[in-house]
């Protein structure tokens, strides 16, 4: 696969379609890999005439990890519960993930790109639409949150789990995370087709000493809101009704923060992209870029 790099971090990509099409630029969630974007549904946006582009975050799948000791997460996370601001110093923030996707498209010779992301990605995809707003088509946050944490927060036993570190094993590894997966997705889970993906990215890359850093560039990020209300850019904002890891009020604070944006919640839908809902969900996005 070809990387780019920002700043000494080596960030792996791929693509899908026509190069010729505008680009969307899709960033996955909280340690979760570019695989996570599953191939069908990137070619439903490459049928809508779209250049995808799936990229590994740092910490996450091929792309450069970390090296030192992890922040103190839970610090982090108390204070910000607190309603306060991190000032502890972290190796990265969220502004940094946002360039690693600007590094993707520099490696692409891509001036701007239909910015798409997926709960933490979505996360970066704001901030991204928030910092460079000239290379930002139009934004498409997918349950996800603005970062106040008055709204979007989860059920106690779905951030637990997300919480629990993984056994090291890839059986017992791959069995927890077919565990988390059906307690924080909807009624469409596929056991089967989880634990395939589940072990398909085990054997591609375990690493989960990465999730206290990404976590620690989301608390020490903070509040979206003030900024989110500046922007002027397309916007589509999607949320599972039944998402038990970031309650719809976050789907929802997104949209209403951002002048003009379209809410789309969907009923059946939880933390996930399920495959019933696949061809709406590509359809939204390609209307919020212009693509129908």
């Amino acid at each position: 696969m070809p990387t780019a790099e920002n700043d000494g971090v080596v960030i792996e990509y791929d693509t899908i379609g026509d190069p010729d099409d505008p680009a969307v630029l899709l960033v996955m969630g909280f340690t979760m890999q570019l695989t996570a974007w599953d191939p069908a549904f990137c070619q439903m946006l490459a049928d809508h005439g779209l250049f995808v582009i799936r990229f590994d975050n740092r910490d996450a799948g091929l792309s450069t990890k970390s090296e030192g000791p992890p922040p103190n997460v839970l610090a982090l996370l108390a204070a910000v519960t607190a309603g306060g601001t991190v000032s502890a110093e972290v190796p990265y923030t969220l502004s940094h993930m946002a360039a690693d996707g600007l590094a993707v498209l520099d490696a692409l010779a891509i001036e701007a790109a239909h910015a798409v992301g997926a709960s933490m990605g979505g996360m970066i995809a704001q901030q991204l639409a928030i910092e460079h707003p000239g290379r930002t088509l139009s934004l498409t946050s997918i349950m996800s949150t603005t970062g106040n944490p008055q709204v979007g927060q989860g059920r106690q036993e779905a951030i637990a789990a997300l919480f629990t570190p993984p056994p090291t094993d890839r059986e017992g590894a791959i069995e927890r995370g077919v565990r988390v997966g059906e307690l924080v997705s909807g009624p469409h889970f596929d056991e089967v087709e989880a634990r395939i993906r589940i072990a398909q990215a085990y054997d591609r890359s375990f690493h989960p000493q990465g999730a206290p850093f990404q976590m620690a560039a989301i608390a020490k990020t903070g509040d979206r809101t003030e900024r989110l209300n500046q922007l002027d850019v397309p916007t589509l904002v999607i949320h599972g009704e039944l998402d038990p890891l970031v309650d719809v009020s976050g789907g929802e604070a997104t949209a209403a923060a951002i002048p003009g944006a379209k809410l789309m919640t969907v009923e059946d839908m939880g933390h996930d992209l399920p495959k019933p809902r696949w061809a709406e969900i590509t359809a939204a996005i390609a209307s919020i870029a212009g693509r129908i």
